[in-house]
């Protein structure tokens, strides 16, 4: 088939362009003729941070025939791309932000007008988590103009649901990393510490994480990502609780294998997110050898097993995540989450995923 993917990939940093240029590379193994086409400009310039890694050292293998040409700031291009895919088999839209896609791909969809092929959306995110006056009518318009939607959560093909009646699939979220540095990292002694990691957004609960932590005795946290926003009202609440001995901030996005590293260093990772959709952090750490401690919010309800690879807790419940911390250092209990996890190899879901795509 001759397939064309629409979205992120090198030198563009994150889970959702490390996502794309995987699943290009999956889906042009059986032989299929891909083309992954990405943005030159994908943000304006409100974006709160660099968008890029270095041009030389890719997060995951890139892909051969990644052409970078889409801007935001060119509607004539959307409409061009969307004449030149229309005698494509089949073409997968990357969506995650209504109000960045759904002016592009509305575009882009008239420009696909006359095309028979299948056009099918990976929904990352239906809605944004910090919602913006129009989201869901943009996202109504691509969705109702799409053969399918590939959603990861149920939850999210709920909310998907009440916009559309385009055909939804949920196919759990693959995983898009390079693989373990060593298989030591599981017969390793406990730090006392543990890890956040990823961009800091207030949904993700760091404020909770940090008052959880400051009912718990000799656990350090290191927090490592890029604060949208800002760190001072963190380091604020850091100095008011006193744990300014106990918690390091490292404010800047992590090469993949730095995030390994800090993996392999620290005991767990903590995901307290107060809400979510799908997330590939349990994935992650388990893949690197750690065990978590997550919320119920968005998939980590179904992606932690307690007991096997980690522990869970309420979401914006501050006595129990500081209960789930402490219960980890109880004898015996991170042994056993390290020893189950090296026991039970991380399968990335690749082949699934992709027959779910195409079907």
């Amino acid at each position: 088939m001759k397939i064309a993917i629409v979205g992120p990939t090198h030198p563009y940093k994150g889970g959702i362009a490390q996502q794309t240029t995987q699943l290009a590379n999956e889906l042009s193994d059986p032989g299929n003729d891909v083309h992954l086409i990405s943005w030159k400009h994908q943000f304006p310039f409100f974006y709160p941070g660099d968008q890029f890694v270095q041009q030389d050292d890719p997060e995951v293998p890139t892909f051969s025939d990644a052409k970078r040409i889409l801007s935001w700031r060119n509607p004539i291009g959307w409409w061009r791309l969307g004449r030149k895919l229309k005698d494509f088999d089949q073409i997968i839209l990357i969506w995650w932000v209504p109000t960045i896609q759904g002016p592009v791909y509305s575009v882009l969809l008239k420009g696909l007008s006359t095309t028979t092929a299948k056009i099918t959306i990976i929904c990352h995110n239906v809605l944004p988590h910090e919602g913006r006056p129009g989201d869901e009518k943009l996202t109504k318009r691509v969705f109702n103009s799409v053969d399918k939607i590939v959603v990861h959560t149920k939850a999210q093909a709920e909310i998907a649901k009440t916009i559309t009646d385009t055909a939804i699939m949920i196919s759990d979220l693959p995983l898009a990393v390079p693989p373990p540095m060593n298989s030591e990292s599981n017969t390793k002694t406990a730090s006392r510490k543990l890890l956040f990691f990823g961009f800091v957004r207030p949904y993700k609960g760091l404020d909770i994480l940090f008052e959880a932590l400051a009912k718990t005795n000799a656990v350090n946290l290191l927090v490592a990502g890029e604060f949208w926003g800002g760190t001072e009202k963190y380091k604020h609440q850091i100095e008011e609780l006193k744990l300014g001995d106990r918690v390091t901030l490292i404010n800047r996005y992590l090469s993949t294998q730095e995030l390994a590293h800090a993996i392999a260093d620290t005991d767990a990772v903590v995901l307290p997110y107060k809400s979510g959709t799908a997330s590939q952090h349990v994935a992650i750490a388990n893949y690197y050898g750690s065990p978590v401690i997550a919320t119920t919010a968005g998939s980590f309800n179904t992606q932690v097993k307690p007991g096997l690879n980690g522990l869970l807790c309420e979401p914006s419940d501050v006595a129990s995540l500081a209960s789930a911390i402490k219960h980890i250092y109880e004898p015996g209990v991170l042994e056993s989450l390290n020893r189950h996890i090296a026991e039970s190899p991380v399968a990335t879901g690749w082949d699934k995923y992709v027959t779910d795509v195409l079907r």
